[in-house]
């Protein structure tokens, strides 16, 4: 084992710099996921739902005689290419496979059987090198946006734990907002990597449809969920997005091989972004058939944004001013109505059997009624409406090249508070809450959560940032420069 750099923090340190250490022979496989596997067990914000801490030992024990062999032998450098994550401990949500480990999808409902291989993202995550501690709390199915279930204690908010972590990659913001883990892969259908992220005051980035390679590729509103990172920098989750994208790194002449929005995080670091064009709107795409009241300090963090991008350079244009009092819908018309429709479909079919459903989360029972009881012409009418509008989705962009909205509405709700209320209330409690997430999975458009505000009681507040198809590695660079830039 290799002692630790002693002014490494292994549950603090960012992903790049322990990873720059694991190479050089400064810290060990071994040292990072027993400090990580340590903190697991000592959970106290409901971040985990299974610790393997045995396996991964194991695992890191492995990774560090692959090291020492190739250290010996002159391989190590080709291997910060081959395997960019190599001795760094994560963890997946409990709604994926990973092999020995139990898979709930947050639910009582259901048996959790152990899998015997993993899903497509996890494998290839773990081919990068990293190694799985555990598997992180999620809501039931991944329906609501916090993560709270009967299963396991409830994801708590690192900033506050009596808040919510946000969902449904609740757990996995909990385990990378407070240290436990340097990143977290997840999983986003309606705003599940960006509320998390924006609960707890990390970078979290939703790519576009059919961008990630272990996705379902299906050109179709009702393929809503992609996965993307999670990490306390943007310059970690695009470490972490380049493998999960799939992307080839690059040798440097540091001698740390980088992928392409590494590369691209590291430049706008260095030299800046070319002046960008950025559109701004707090038009919520659930009114008006909702309110969508905004806190002051969501609003504050809205001028905050605005403010950093001019600082860089960037034109700012407010697209509600421009576009007048009288202005045409930015967002698909009568969306509220329609997204229900669409996010609540696919429970029609749902094999359930009576026993099953009494297990439920009512949230989710009530989801199940309203899919049985919705006429299939009228969910057929409300996928068409919404689809169409995806076809044009760059035109909420106009000529700009990015477009930028409030991230959350309100201040992470206490632990308890959504599932207090009755079920029709909770989604639409949920929908006020964060009510410029699920309009994106809609549209298909990747969008990343940026923090740019911390208030007087230490909560995080963000804004998003939305970009054409294929624009995933410039709005990490933006995110990088608005949060990492001195």
């Amino acid at each position: 084992m290799s002692p630790a750099a002693p002014d490494l923090d292994l549950l603090r340190s960012s992903a790049a710099a322990l990873r720059a250490a694991f190479f050089a022979g400064e810290v060990s496989a071994t040292d990072m996921v027993s400090a990580a596997a340590s903190a697991a067990a000592d959970d106290r914000l409901g971040a985990y739902l299974t610790v393997d801490a045995e396996a991964a030992t194991v695992e890191a024990r492995q990774t560090d005689e692959v090291r020492a062999m190739l250290r010996r032998t002159g391989g190590l450098r080709e291997l910060t290419g081959t395997h960019p994550l190599l001795g760094l401990p994560t963890a997946f949500k409990d709604l994926v496979k990973v092999a020995g480990m139990p898979t709930t999808f947050g639910t009582a409902a259901l048996d959790h059987p152990v899998a015997a291989a993993d899903d497509p993202l996890p494998r290839r995550v773990h081919r990068g090198g990293a190694i799985s501690v555990g598997k992180t709390q999620v809501p039931e199915f991944g329906l609501p946006c916090y993560s709270e279930n009967r299963i396991g204690a409830p994801a708590r908010n690192p900033l506050d734990p009596a808040r919510t972590a946000g969902g449904s990659t609740g757990g996995g913001a909990a385990a990378v907002a407070s240290g436990m883990l340097p990143f977290a892969p997840g999983s986003d259908g309606g705003g599940s990597v960006r509320i998390p992220a924006a609960a707890c005051g990390l970078v979290g980035l939703k790519p576009g449809r059919r961008r990630m390679p272990d996705d379902p590729h299906r050109d179709d509103v009702r393929n809503l969920m992609v996965s993307g990172p999670l990490a306390r920098s943007a310059s970690d989750a695009a470490l972490l997005f380049d493998v999960m994208a799939g992307s080839r790194f690059r040798p440097t002449a540091e001698g740390m091989a980088e992928g392409p929005s590494m590369a691209a995080v590291r430049r706008a670091l260095a030299e800046g972004l070319p002046a960008l064009r950025v559109r701004t709107t707090v038009d919520a795409p659930f009114s008006p058939d909702l309110e969508v009241p905004l806190a002051e300090e969501a609003r504050r963090s809205y001028g905050r944004g605005a403010e950093l991008l001019r600082g860089l350079g960037h034109r700012v244009v407010d697209a509600d001013r421009a576009r007048g009092r009288h202005r045409s819908r930015l967002w698909p018309e009568d969306y509220h109505r329609r997204f229900r429709a669409l996010w609540t479909a696919g429970l029609a079919a749902s094999p359930f059997t009576a026993d099953q459903e009494e297990l439920l989360e009512p949230l989710t029972r009530y989801f199940l009624d309203l899919a049985r009881s919705r006429p299939p012409e009228e969910t057929a009418a409300a996928v068409g409406r919404l689809q169409r509008a995806a076809r044009d989705a760059e035109s909420v962009l106009g000529d700009a090249d990015l477009l930028m909205t409030p991230m959350l509405a309100t201040a992470p709700p206490e632990i308890g508070w959504f599932t207090s209320l009755d079920p029709a209330e909770n989604y639409e409690a949920q929908c006020r809450f964060t009510p410029y997430s699920s309009v994106i999975n809609v549209l298909g458009l990747p969008a990343v959560s940026v923090p740019v505000l911390t208030d007087a009681e230490g909560l995080s507040w963000s804004v998003q940032l939305i970009g054409r198809r294929g624009s995933e590695e410039l709005l990490l660079a933006v995110a990088a420069t608005m949060t990492e830039r001195s």
